[in-house]
């Protein structure tokens, strides 16, 4: 399997999530073994996706600098793990990704209009190689341990009678994630989004781009995509958590409660310790199946 870019530039305006602002965001190929890099056009600033370029992890994924930041950008990162994407340079105009619906389906509609090139160089993945986790005292984890598939496995407990304790386990391909995935929306609720706008946070949050809950019921007339969507979110928040290695990963990921701060820790964990992964083609990975995940 070939390393993928996108055929065509493509972009799509969206409103940021924290400051209620349209931004415009522009997607363009690159070159084999460039990665994935933001680019924050206003500025002139170029961030390569990596751990080292996270800098926040409190609401959203945020990675940046001194000089500026894109924050909020692991539902579209999501999308590209999905895609398979290994190349791509990301421009936007403002500090946020565009939330659009609050999932990443709108993200992989403007990936389906760009299309997908095949590049000359076999794609790289991480594979796990031993069992790696970041363990809370009051019992929330995330873990990462071999497997010969793509898969996710995610339990929640909330005190709401909405969502309660919900469990969904996902083996990635690309087709399942468009069905099972994609379209589960990130979710919050009415009392927090009240104290966040206060603070000029979550100023372009609405029942268009999010579920949002008060102590009994959703608040969105449509209801829910799915019984179980707050959990398919979170499997999506952390499929784009993982993106920011750069690199696909064969190998399971489980989490209870996982946060992005937690999957932070993990992916920095894992580079850290060369013992637990092994960058290889999937050409030698040794399993077709995850090769035909991306067909």
């Amino acid at each position: 399997m070939q390393q993928r870019t996108i055929k065509r530039t493509v972009e799509m305006v969206g409103i940021g999530l924290h400051k209620g602002e349209p931004i415009r965001l522009r997607l363009e190929p690159m070159e084999v073994d460039s990665g994935i890099v933001f680019y924050r056009e206003d500025i002139a600033l170029s961030i390569p996706l990596a751990p080292d370029s996270v800098i926040d992890t409190r609401m959203a994924t945020v990675i940046g600098n001194e000089t500026g930041f894109v924050s909020t950008i692991e539902h579209f990162l999501s999308a590209v793990y999905a895609y398979g994407i290994d190349n791509l340079r990301v421009i936007v105009d403002g500090n946020e990704m565009p939330i659009m619906d609050g999932s990443a389906i709108s993200f992989c509609l403007l990936l389906d209009e760009a299309g997908i090139v095949l590049q000359n160089a076999p794609k790289k993945v991480l594979k796990i190689l031993d069992t790696i986790e970041i363990v809370k005292e009051d019992g929330k984890y995330v873990r990462l341990s071999p497997s010969r598939k793509a898969e996710f496995a995610f339990e929640i407990d909330f005190e709401h009678p909405v969502i309660g304790r919900q469990s969904y386990d996902f083996t990635f391909s690309t087709k399942n994630y468009i069905e099972e995935i994609a379209r589960a929306r990130t979710f919050g609720f009415a009392k927090d989004i009240q104290m966040l706008q206060s603070q000029n946070l979550a100023l372009g949050a609405n029942l268009q781009n999010a579920i949002g809950l008060d102590e009994h019921k959703v608040l969105n007339p449509e209801g829910l995509r799915f019984d179980n969507e707050f959990v398919r979110h979170k499997i999506l928040d952390a499929i784009g958590d993982l993106m920011v290695t750069g690199y696909n990963i064969l190998g399971r990921y489980e989490a209870f409660a996982g946060s992005h701060a937690l999957n932070y820790q993990l992916t920095s964990a894992l580079l850290a310790d060369p013992s637990k992964y092994e960058m290889v083609t999937i050409e030698t990975v040794g399993t077709e199946a995850f090769g035909f995940a991306y067909a």
